[in-house]
């Protein structure tokens, strides 16, 4: 049989879709250009997201078992798994088995637990996926929550703005203690800033900052997790990638309101991608 595993490579496990940048149509252009191929896993396609009004759905989740085994039966490894939105328990369950079959301690695992924002759980996110979810993060060797979705996971009461340090420490430690030993807390509010909470194992937490954009695009987390995955697998300074990837995110969206984008329709990182330092 022929060698497939030449080329660093990340599996992401995560929906598709067509218009509205977003999940894999995010992570492929990215990883891609940071020189690591991205292997696509399907949870579901979509026509365009769930943000515009109208949308068309098809869930893959009875097929991914054959998909998957036929990649056991090409040997393929990888340097890195993540994942993204998950709509079911069963995805969860999927999502486990993926990487109980395809990993070992040398790669390097993104969970992105996409459950929420703004206070509030997706509409499909039951206390039961959200419990599965707290058992997929333990797996995870880099955990990149909202402050929702953190709040969620470590059962911490939420609030719109006004985090003191203590807080955050408190909350980034409850998920170190959950498995990752490398934490990202984004999208905290603070004045007139956007703050990224970073917590490693061993190391003193840090705090990133930006100034924030009165401007919300769908997809800016997809992009977030894509750089964090692929510099993981680069080998790039953790701490480094957080604040490489909370600038490029700003860039794009401070890009997309000059080119008067719509909010669902993601940001434009085409435009930028050129800039994004590879390692």
């Amino acid at each position: 049989m022929e060698e497939h595993n030449h080329q660093k490579k990340i599996a992401s496990i995560n929906d598709i879709s067509g218009f509205g940048r977003c999940s894999i149509t995010v992570a492929m252009p990215i990883v891609s250009y940071m020189k690591i191929q991205l292997c696509p896993v399907p949870t579901s396609i979509f026509s365009n997201h769930t943000a515009y009004e109208h949308y068309y759905f098809d869930d893959y989740t009875d097929r991914l078992y054959s998909y998957i085994e036929n990649w056991k039966k090409l040997s393929l490894k990888f340097q890195g798994i993540m994942s993204g939105y998950l709509g079911s328990a069963k995805q969860i369950d999927i999502v486990k088995d993926f990487i109980r079959d395809f990993s070992d301690k040398d790669v390097v695992i993104v969970v992105d637990p996409v459950m929420g924002d703004n206070g509030k759980t997706y509409i499909k996110f039951t206390d039961d996926i959200c419990e599965r979810m707290k058992l997929l993060a333990a797996s995870a060797s880099i955990l990149t929550p909202n402050i929702t979705e953190a709040c969620i996971l470590t059962g911490h009461k939420y609030k719109e703005a006004g985090w003191k340090l203590n807080e955050l420490k408190e909350i980034a430690y409850t998920l170190n203690q959950l498995g990752p030993e490398k934490v990202v807390i984004t999208g905290i509010k603070q004045g007139s800033c956007i703050a990224n909470y970073v917590s490693v194992k061993g190391f003193e937490p840090k705090v990133f900052k930006t100034k924030k954009i009165e401007r919300a695009y769908s997809g800016t987390g997809d992009v977030f997790a894509s750089i964090i995955a692929a510099d993981a697998v680069n080998g790039v300074d953790f701490f480094d990638s957080v604040k490489k990837a909370s600038r490029f995110v700003k860039k794009c969206i401070q890009r997309s309101v000059e080119l008067d984008i719509p909010k669902e329709d993601g940001v434009c990182f085409e435009e930028l991608l050129h800039t994004l330092k590879i390692k």
